[in-house]
């Protein structure tokens, strides 16, 4: 297996992590005091194509590779854990899925404004009663003359405050022992579409999301992403690739956690020395180095079989139950290195900390990548 990275590649990873360094790292301790939506960087990031990295040009995407996506969003996100996520779920949840199974038209007036940076879309899965389970779901689509009406609400919904379309998913069909959905792509200003007020979070405070309501919301039938009755095969491919896209995000804030701690041992003394030469930090080092490598190798892995066209259901949520879970094994780790400084907010690590702790949760919860993973196992 050859883990060297082509030149393409490392020109990316060299340009996202000269732009995090330059136009991100400065503002991201403000972003998250304030909770400001990163609006210019969000500019900038469609500018690089950043965007709709995986999506070929001719429908406004970069056309770049999933490895490459990945070393974007850990570089993007290790300057600022909002920006990354914002930038994943364009990518991941909303322009992949469109690609995949949208209409010619969908992906000619939708996809590409999105996949440019022009307009901006969300994915509304999760349900104030329905998370992991989907076969609970309230949301629903009748079917009238010339479209559907939905009625339901969706919630946590990343980017909703500011995207302009929302992939939606509810249930068509509640005939039989499993109800079916179907998936649409319902443009903001939509009526019947609103939407509350922006969430309050632990972390990612720049990465808005809202509960989003549909009141006799008509779509026409043009709307219909993927077939009538198949929305679930629509959300589980999609949550497969977003899986890689939150795996990266753990990524970048275990890394930057790492690379804190590493600049602050060889600083801070203590006994008259820097503490970098005491044995129980150099082992912490250590610790957190090798996890976030083993991490990074996994979801490597899982770009890179999504590339080849393999099915990578299994790969993916290793990556992301790994990654996600290491990234708060390091954070915790860093704060413990800065001592009485990491729980100071004139540090940090306290941000990586609180920002980690939702990849453990979103895009699949650690104990559903661990059903997923048993699962493959068991039809082998």
């Amino acid at each position: 297996m050859d883990f060297d990275l082509t030149e393409e590649q490392r020109l990316v990873r060299d340009t996202a992590r000269d732009f995090a360094a330059r136009e991100i790292a400065p503002k991201a301790a403000e972003i998250d005091k304030s909770g400001r939506w990163p609006s210019e960087i969000v500019a900038k990031m469609a500018e690089l194509g950043f965007l709709g990295m995986a999506i070929p040009e001719e429908y406004g995407g970069a056309g770049l590779d999933n490895v490459s996506y990945s070393l974007v969003m850990e570089e993007i996100s290790a300057a600022c854990a909002s920006c990354g996520v914002i930038m994943s779920v364009n990518n991941s949840l909303f322009c992949d899925p469109i690609y995949k199974f949208g209409t010619p038209e969908q992906k000619k007036e939708v996809l590409t404004a999105c996949a440019k940076g022009e307009k901006l879309g969300c994915f509304g899965l999760t349900e104030p009663m329905s998370g992991s389970d989907a076969q609970t779901m309230a949301t629903s689509a009748e079917k009238v003359d010339g479209g559907w009406v939905i009625n339901g609400a969706k919630n946590w919904i990343t980017n909703g405050p500011h995207a302009d379309y929302i992939l939606v998913f509810a249930i068509t069909d509640r005939s039989g022992s499993k109800v079916k959905h179907t998936a649409f792509l319902v443009p903001k200003g939509t009526p019947g579409y609103t939407q509350a007020s922006p969430d309050h979070k632990l972390g990612i405070h720049g990465a808005h999301s809202c509960t989003v309501f549909f009141e006799n919301c008509k779509v026409p039938d043009s709307a219909v992403v993927g077939n009538v009755g198949e929305g679930f095969k629509v959300a589980m491919a999609t949550l497969d690739g977003g899986r890689i896209g939150i795996a990266s995000q753990a990524l970048g804030i275990a890394k930057a956690s790492l690379e804190t701690s590493v600049a602050y041992a060889k600083e801070r003394k203590s006994f008259g020395v820097p503490i970098s030469q005491h044995q129980a930090i150099q082992f912490m080092l250590a610790d957190m180095a090798v996890e976030l490598d083993a991490a990074r190798l996994l979801t490597w892995r899982a770009a890179s079989m999504k590339d080849a066209g393999t099915r990578h259901s299994m790969q993916s949520a290793e990556a992301k139950l790994y990654a996600s879970e290491m990234a708060t094994r390091v954070a915790h780790k860093a704060i413990q290195i800065h001592g009485g400084y990491g729980y100071s907010t004139e540090f940090p690590v306290e941000r990586h900390y609180r920002d980690a702790r939702i990849t453990e949760i979103y895009e699949g919860t650690s104990e559903i990548q661990r059903i997923v993973i048993a699962a493959s196992l068991l039809k082998a």
